[in-house]
């Protein structure tokens, strides 16, 4: 990892969220550690605290001559003094117990701390408290907190050590998802880098847990496929411009300079100029369908939408297209649900989408033969289907065929321009509809399914 890309990692997202949740860590550590510390302080400074009233109150309770001789008899015993007791005169000259001087206090009968210089030259902590005995001496009951003190100093220790140690690892952990997001946004970079090159067919990586960078990369992912198919549409359209809009073109211009150069009869020039008019109007048509589609695509007509019954647009396209039907002595059939096939949609777009299914069906099947309209409904989907037993289409073109202009070769002689599925296709995709090509064996089975 070089020095660069430590760099980096404190301007990542996640370095910088590690280092908040470092900060609320330790701040809830030092507050839980504080309010324990404060707390076990507490009690063992009261404890303490009543053990010495209670010392004091069974000595004052003790007949004066008992008092002085349990005293020297406690000092005996207590030979680490860990509870000293001391008996002074009314005016703090020593009489008996371990404190042969009287520390300094400010009240009596109050707890109290002072360091005890002791004969061995150690100092240790000691809190006491001085009561007048109603002979008016002065008793001295004291309790060694060297203990309490070092717990004391343990805690801080520990607290100490505790937040050092979770510093170090927050900040190990904040370094650690910096650099995994980093080196995860390397990949992404890189990838977008490629896209913009020109290598349209990359995408973003994929973890698959479903995280933020999973569910961004995933709608880019779905941009980039739209993208594709877009500019892979337009490439397709450029080349069957070229080629299928050629050959009108070179009609239209060959019959026009003949017209120019020779003397014709006036039926023959009549006759030319109607081919002329007759194959600019069939470009004409071709570029207002390629308008039409953009504008499907484009999503201009989703302010039309309302809920429709395709049961009714179903049965209105069948009627529409039953005289060509019996012209070519085809069979048309209708096969819908009692129950309406509602869905929300542009009523007129899923009309014409299905009069150029049943108008190709009914034109690339041959005479005497049988199309079936269906429109399937139930609680999970909702399908349109048309079924012919034509000649269907080869698998490998089943997919070309949705692009503008496509005209597979044994159809090129037939009439059209090649924009009927296409148009099929947008409008499918404005409806967030399926559009699927498949074999009726014998024939072609086109299905629009939308999802309920």
């Amino acid at each position: 990892m070089s020095f660069a890309r430590l760099s980096e990692i404190p301007r990542t997202i996640s370095f910088r969220t590690g280092l908040l949740f470092l900060g609320l860590f330790g701040c809830s550590f030092l507050a839980l550690f504080g309010y324990i510390y404060w707390q076990t302080a507490f009690y063992l400074k009261t404890e303490a605290d009543t053990a010495l009233y209670r010392q004091v109150e069974n000595r004052s309770a003790q007949d004066p001559e008992l008092r002085l001789h349990e005293i020297r008899k406690h000092v005996a015993q207590d030979t680490e003094a860990r509870l000293p007791h001391s008996l002074f005169d009314a005016q703090g000259q020593f009489i008996a117990g371990a404190i042969r001087e009287l520390p300094a206090y400010t009240a009596l009968d109050k707890p109290q701390e002072f360091r005890w210089l002791r004969a061995n030259g150690h100092h240790r902590p000691v809190r006491f408290i001085v009561h007048r005995l109603e002979d008016g001496k002065l008793l001295l009951v004291a309790q060694d907190v060297h203990d309490i003190r070092e717990f004391d100093e343990l805690l801080i220790n520990a607290l100490i050590s505790g937040g050092l140690l979770l510093l170090l690892v927050g900040l190990v952990g904040a370094v650690g998802l910096g650099y995994l997001a980093h080196r995860r946004l390397d990949k992404v970079s890189r990838s977008i880098k490629g896209i913009i090159e020109g290598d349209l067919s990359g995408r973003l990586p994929v973890r698959g847990n479903n995280d933020d960078i999973d569910r961004l990369a995933l709608v880019v992912n779905g941009m980039l496929d739209e993208l594709e198919r877009l500019m892979s549409e337009v490439k397709g359209v450029c080349d069957d411009i070229a080629h299928d809009l050629r050959t009108p073109l070179t009609r239209l211009i060959a019959g026009l300079e003949r017209a120019q150069r020779r003397d014709m009869a006036p039926t023959d020039y009549a006759a030319s100029v109607d081919a002329a008019l007759s194959d600019a109007k069939g470009l004409l048509l071709t570029f207002k369908a390629l308008l039409r589609i953009s504008e499907i695509e484009n999503s201009a007509r989703r302010s039309h939408f309302a809920p429709v019954d395709l049961n009714q647009i179903a049965a209105d396209a069948a009627e529409l297209y039953e005289p060509l039907a019996e012209e070519r002595g085809t069979v048309l059939t209708v096969d819908t649900r009692e129950a309406p096939a509602i869905m929300a949609g542009d009523p007129q777009l899923l009309f014409d989408a299905l009069c150029n299914l049943l108008d190709n069906a009914i034109k690339f099947s041959p005479e005497h033969s049988q199309v079936r309209l269906s429109v399937i409904s139930d609680a999970s989907r909702t399908v349109i289907q048309v079924t012919d037993n034509g000649p269907g289409i080869p698998e490998a073109e089943r997919q070309a065929v949705l692009r503008r202009l496509y005209r597979a070769e044994a159809s090129r002689h037939t009439p059209g321009n090649g924009l009927g599925l296409s148009m099929v296709a947008a409008v499918a995709r404005l409806h967030d509809m399926q559009l699927t090509v498949s074999d009726a064996q014998p024939g072609c089975r086109v299905e629009l399914e939308a999802k309920g």
